[in-house]
């Protein structure tokens, strides 16, 4: 609690390292664990982000660089397997304070410590990119990483499983595997949501994801899609970017999101699935209001490309099924706005943590300060109520 607030954390982030990652594999996985060697990348990190003080490996599928300053003419960019990620030694935290280390990989209790420190009631675990990157390697490898991460999770959760959560990792190039892994472990009470981690070019709304949503409707679990942008499966556009990491942060995660949102309605997902509900994760919210009306006039103008919904797109969202986590950049006008236009329902409190943008530990106090603009009744959802409606506790 802080302040008297409820607090639940919908975006902060796990990044076992390939050394974590391989304690928890199944003998299978062990055996071939050298066909990931070319995707090894050694990792020296700062103090302050949760990772070792030595080295370590992530995984590192086949990042494109985004190199080219903004103004400079372009060039060729390498794009290989363990290379570095675009915003690798780009950044600074935000944070002046220091976490405790290995938060990201094997210390869930120091996490504790860090999540009480601010005031956080409950950490939605993200995996880093790694994992939908993931998507882009043979599906036997895939599965067998997913597999690890599930052991892993269910670990790392176990130190207080009312305030950890973690995600499934449903591969996309196997279906059938994610079915029957739901089923065996979608009751396990650190279990709150499914990621869909697709491979490029299988669109969310694919007839052949149906057993999916049928099993995670059944066990009320939500849709959980969070961006990144420089590993597979890469973002919309990601082509016609011209090279700058700035600028494709800045398209990638929106775009990515307004794709799968769009694709998620005009497919009759939330029509077919009512147990089914879908959040978005660090890209932004204020493209919330314009986009779903935008498409409410698309679906209908569009003759014969949609199926018919019981709903306009933002009707969806006006009761509850759509949830977007706030990025705090936005600030509360813009905040106030999404929620004139689509009410306070939708909204959910984020802040990246540990990594670079998170203003540990005073991203809570930050947001709280926002009462004035947002109101007592519209705060207390985004920091906590429209959560806990939307994991699977």
């Amino acid at each position: 609690m802080r302040d008297g607030y409820r607090v639940l954390d919908v975006d902060s982030h796990v990044t076992p390292s390939m050394e974590v990652l391989h304690r928890y594999a199944a003998q299978p996985l062990k055996d071939r664990w050298e066909e990931l060697t070319p995707y090894a990348r050694k990792m020296n990190s700062p103090p302050g982000r949760g990772h070792p003080t030595t080295p370590w490996h992530s995984l590192r599928i086949k990042p494109i660089p985004y190199n080219r300053i903004a103004g400079q003419k372009p060039d060729v960019e390498k794009v290989e397997k363990g290379g570095a990620g675009a915003t690798e030694g780009r950044v600074e935290n935000v944070s002046s304070e220091i976490c405790h280390e290995r938060i990201q990989h094997d210390n869930p209790h120091g996490r504790l410590d860090d999540m009480t420190k601010e005031g956080v009631d409950v950490n939605v675990l993200i995996p880093g990119t790694w994992a939908p990157g993931s998507s882009a390697l043979e599906p036997f490898l895939t599965t067998n990483l997913y597999d690890a991460y599930h052991n892993y999770m269910r670990d790392f959760c176990s130190a207080d499983t009312k305030r950890l959560k973690g995600l499934f990792l449903a591969p996309g190039a196997n279906i059938e595997w994610a079915v029957k892994e739901i089923k065996r472990i979608g009751k396990e009470d650190w279990l709150c949501a499914v990621w869909p981690s697709l491979p490029e070019g299988l669109p969310i709304d694919d007839p052949d994801l149906d057993p999916l949503w049928e099993v995670m409707n059944d066990l009320h679990l939500p849709i959980m899609h969070h961006s990144f942008f420089y590993e597979p499966p890469y973002f919309p556009g990601y082509r016609d970017i011209w090279g700058n990491a700035a600028i494709a942060r800045t398209a990638a995660h929106p775009w990515g999101a307004q794709r799968s949102l769009a694709y998620i309605i005009a497919g009759g997902i939330l029509d077919r699935y009512p147990n089914i509900k879908v959040g978005y994760s660090e890209t932004g919210h204020g493209w919330l209001p314009y986009w779903l009306k935008r498409l409410d006039s698309q679906v209908t103008y569009v003759k014969g490309v949609v199926p018919k919904l019981k709903y306009l797109p933002s009707e969806y969202a006006q009761q509850g099924r759509i949830k977007v986590c706030i990025e705090a950049h936005e600030g509360p006008e813009m905040t106030k706005a999404v929620n004139d236009v689509l009410g306070d329902n939708c909204l959910m409190y984020a802040s990246d943590f540990p990594h670079p943008e998170c203003d540990w530990p005073h991203s809570v106090d930050n947001v709280i300060k926002w009462k004035g603009v947002l109101g007592e009744s519209a705060l207390r959802k985004l920091l906590g109520t429209n959560a806990d409606d939307y994991i699977r506790h």
